[in-house]
């Protein structure tokens, strides 16, 4: 089996990708390998930041490993909060960014968005990125008690729910990370 050290420590994010990868890579946390640093993703696209981590990683721990960066782009705001995600209200408390977005969104007709993952792999020495987007729409109001981030008003196009009211499986299945994970997987396999 092959052992990979994901750039993350967030436990939803490894648990996410380990069970969309199965049994045919072994995922490695930064805490893991003893990195504790916040490694900063002062990019300004989702392939900067992720090649920041990944580059970061194996320079300083000579591993290979994969670092993702997701966001969610919204239309009717230009795109944001996109790389500024998980702080778009200044703060890092989830909560906070999804009242901050709502409030950005109030009176705005074109609710259309996009959840996007780049996955940074480094392997070998050389650097391959993979990409996973889901199109949907803002929510007007929170709903289900699942995922995280923004998945409670988050509603992929083609379903009457959100990714926070769906099961793990099924948002696995479709999610911008699956997609990106899958592009991954693929990749692996062949090596």
């Amino acid at each position: 089996m092959k052992e990979l050290v994901f750039a993350t420590n967030n436990e939803h994010k490894l648990q996410e990708v380990q069970a969309i990868l199965g049994d045919r890579v072994q995922l490695k946390s930064l805490a893991e390998i003893g990195c504790e640093v916040d490694i900063p993703e002062t990019g300004s696209t989702f392939e900067e930041n992720a090649g920041l981590k990944s580059k970061y990683i194996v320079g300083h721990y000579r591993v290979d490993c994969f670092a993702d960066d997701s966001g969610l782009e919204v239309d009717a705001l230009n795109g944001e909060p996109g790389v500024y995600s998980a702080r778009y209200s200044g703060s890092r408390e989830m909560e906070k960014n999804i009242a901050f977005l709502l409030e950005q969104m109030e009176g705005k007709s074109n609710r259309q968005a996009r959840f996007k993952t780049v996955i940074s792999l480094i392997i070998d020495g050389q650097e391959h990125l993979f990409e996973g987007t889901i199109a949907g729409e803002i929510l007007h109001a929170k709903t289900g008690k699942g995922g995280f981030g923004y998945d409670p008003i988050f509603k992929p196009n083609g379903y009457s729910k959100s990714f926070a009211e769906m099961a793990a499986d099924e948002k696995n299945a479709i999610s911008h990370r699956a997609l990106a994970v899958a592009k991954l997987t693929d990749f692996l396999i062949k090596l």
